[in-house]
């Protein structure tokens, strides 16, 4: 009886507990690919998870940041989805690799081909390239709105207030390191230095990682180790054999 009690007051926090941490899981995030070093370029994830049991996520729009503009925005494909990048004129142009940059990306949009889009139960992250990133600041706030298949329109916008607890619907902020040494040309250059060398050195990891598994190293040693133990004791006893025979 006392067990089955202490299982359902377990089974009851635990239900808590999830209820509770549930919605801090389920916001519209976003996340670099590494670094996002200020000046310097970065691959970023947009995190989308379906909330609703009875529709499906069938668009995504993020809006940038319009006093800290990106001038070079890239979507991934990605299966299903159609993505469309739109520009805004700048009150003030920016200078990209010697270039005087006018107009800058306001906005980035994902709908469904087929309207099933991002089924209960289910992530889509949306993958984008951006460059050059500011120095000025040490984070990027983007504001989005996820359309559901019902047309319900959920607004992650809300702002996180220095020391007031976390909003209701917090708008996805992109934290930044760093300036790399060089200067943000040299960060672009450095960027593409490493991301040239990236897939060779992911291979060769991959060629070490299997043989640097001691557990099965070890196994195969003692399984050597059990059959030369079990041929000499073979021999053993033919040989002991004999000798009775022969006596």
């Amino acid at each position: 009886m006392k067990v089955s009690r202490i299982a359902a007051t377990a089974a009851v926090a635990g239900a808590t507990v999830l209820a509770l941490s549930g919605p801090a899981f389920a916001h519209v995030s976003v996340s670099a690919e590494g670094a996002a070093a200020k000046g310097g370029y970065a691959t970023v994830n947009f995190k989308v998870p379906n909330e609703r049991d009875n529709a499906s996520t069938t668009k995504l729009e993020v809006s940038f940041p319009a006093d800290h503009p990106l001038a070079s925005v890239m979507p991934q494909a990605i299966p299903g989805w159609t993505a469309k990048v739109t520009k805004a004129k700048l009150d003030k142009p920016l200078e990209l690799h010697g270039k005087k940059i006018t107009e800058a990306v306001s906005q980035v949009t994902w709908t469904a081909n087929d309207g099933k889009g991002i089924q209960a139960g289910f992530f889509q992250k949306f993958p984008l390239s951006l460059g050059q990133l500011p120095e000025d600041t040490d984070e990027l706030v983007f504001k989005a709105l996820q359309t559901y298949s019902n047309k319900e329109v959920v607004r992650w916008i809300e702002v996180q207030q220095d020391g007031a607890e976390e909003p209701d619907n917090p708008a996805p902020v992109l934290a930044l390191s760093a300036a790399t040494e060089g200067g943000h040309h040299g960060a672009s250059a450095a960027t593409k230095e490493s991301a040239a060398a990236a897939e060779p050195a992911a291979k060769t990891t991959t060629t070490v990682a299997e043989p640097a598994d001691s557990s099965d190293t070890t196994a195969r040693v003692l399984a050597v180790v059990g059959i030369v133990v079990g041929v000499a004791g073979v021999a053993f006893g033919v040989l002991a054999g004999r000798r009775r025979t022969t006596v």
